[in-house]
């Protein structure tokens, strides 16, 4: 398993992997066989910064059982998703601020994301898993009065994809199995989410064998696969969330309201 890790050093952004609070510096593409350079710097010397630039970034709703239950609506037949804007991701341990024209309240939901490794258009199920490069923690924060505020249009893009609203990384790892991993979410402290990723309705290479048939897949885009139930509303002027997936990471953001 390797961690890799992007991240701003001496005025430039580079990547590496990540192990015992050191980074190993790669050189080239990070989906393209990068190469050790044989330097190493400590990570309290860098800025990290996502683990990757996505071309798109793709969001699973209604993705588990246990929150269709709760919900009490009807598991979907199909992946149900949107797209949300490039301009919403921003750098584990940055500050989100929701935007200046919204009063309402803005939800954390903690979840893993699939990071895309080798260009998929229409890929088998069983050939899903090659295309997969690794599994990153995600945080989709959603400003959830805007879905509903039009009752002809549901506007889950708008909704989602504001400025700094998708929060990932630090780190993506490589050689995971995704079907063991639980996601937790801290809220100020207090545990908000605990569920496992076994109780997807659709399993990771699934999801990316789905929407290969729907849309290419390039190296980098984010696919995140839903939330699972726990989920709610920040309260503070400053809120501290943690998404930790172990096996992977801990995404640390502030969001002030």
């Amino acid at each position: 398993m390797a961690h890799w890790v992007r991240f701003d050093h001496g005025g430039k952004t580079a990547i590496g992997t990540l192990k015992d609070g050191a980074i190993a510096v790669h050189s080239g593409s990070l989906f393209d066989n990068p190469k050790p350079t044989g330097e190493t710097l400590k990570l309290s010397d860098v800025k990290l910064r996502s683990p990757c630039e996505p071309t798109k970034i793709i969001a699973m709703w209604n993705n588990f059982h246990a929150l269709a239950a709760k919900l009490n609506v009807a598991e979907p037949a199909e992946p149900l998703f949107l797209l949300k804007s490039i301009s919403s991701i921003t750098d584990p341990g940055a500050v989100v601020k929701k935007p200046k024209n919204y009063d309402g309240p803005v939800v954390f939901e903690g979840e893993l994301g699939i990071v895309i490794g080798k260009k998929a258009t229409n890929v088998s199920e069983a050939d899903a898993a090659s295309h997969i490069f690794g599994y990153t923690v995600v945080n989709d924060i959603t400003a959830a009065a805007i879905i509903q505020k039009d009752p002809t249009f549901p506007q889950w893009a708008r909704a989602k994809g504001c400025d700094g609203f998708g929060p990932f990384g630090p780190v993506i790892a490589t050689d995971v199995k995704p079907e063991t991993l639980t996601v937790k979410t801290i809220l100020n402290g207090q545990e908000r989410q605990n569920y496992a990723i076994s109780d997807m309705i659709f399993s990771a290479a699934k999801l990316v064998s789905l929407l290969s048939h729907d849309m290419t897949l390039h190296p980098g885009d984010l696919i995140e696969c839903g939330t699972s139930v726990g989920v709610g509303s920040m309260k503070e002027p400053v809120n501290q969330v943690s998404i930790i997936i172990d096996g992977i990471g801990q995404l640390d953001n502030t969001v002030e309201l």
